[in-house]
């Protein structure tokens, strides 16, 4: 069972800011720079059964890591190997094929473990639709934005 979420920050952190910064201006103007790397600042989960690869005491930005976990799904489903990374650090996650199985490992963590293929694309999916809910629910003008409708999966 893989276990793959988001917290948005608590009061009074420093990255709360990046919210309250992205309700500036117009949110379906904002540019993919800007929505990537300043914005949206979240606590990132990523388990596979009792395997913590990485702790949800991670801060990342929502908008890269759902764009970036986009790409990886993509990729995944083609039967390719996939990574992703983090602005904030040099880690990638790698998932390689193995089979019918994902081999999720990380490059900071001798840690390693396997998920189907399947369940990992879906569990993408619902991280992805998440994310895009709470993008829109806390600044629905970014409903409008290119950037962010290509975080909503099909």
């Amino acid at each position: 069972m893989i276990h793959l979420s988001f917290y948005l920050p608590e009061p009074g952190s420093a990255w709360i800011k990046t919210w309250d910064a992205a309700r500036q201006g117009d949110p379906a103007a904002a540019t993919e720079v800007d929505l990537r790397y300043k914005y949206f600042g979240v606590n990132f989960e990523l388990a596979v059964d009792d395997t913590e690869i990485v702790s949800k005491k991670r801060f990342v930005t929502l908008v890269d890591l759902a764009l970036s976990l986009s790409g990886a799904a993509k990729r995944i489903s083609l039967g390719e190997d996939a990574a992703f990374g983090f602005t904030e650090s040099d880690e990638v996650i790698h998932l390689r094929q193995d089979g019918d199985l994902i081999a999720v490992s990380s490059s900071k963590r001798p840690v390693q473990a396997f998920v189907g293929r399947e369940e990992l694309v879906r569990e993408i999916l619902i991280f992805l639709r998440a994310a895009h809910s709470r993008l829109i629910t806390e600044i629905p003008g970014l409903s409008a934005n290119p950037v962010i409708r290509r975080i909503a999966p099909e």
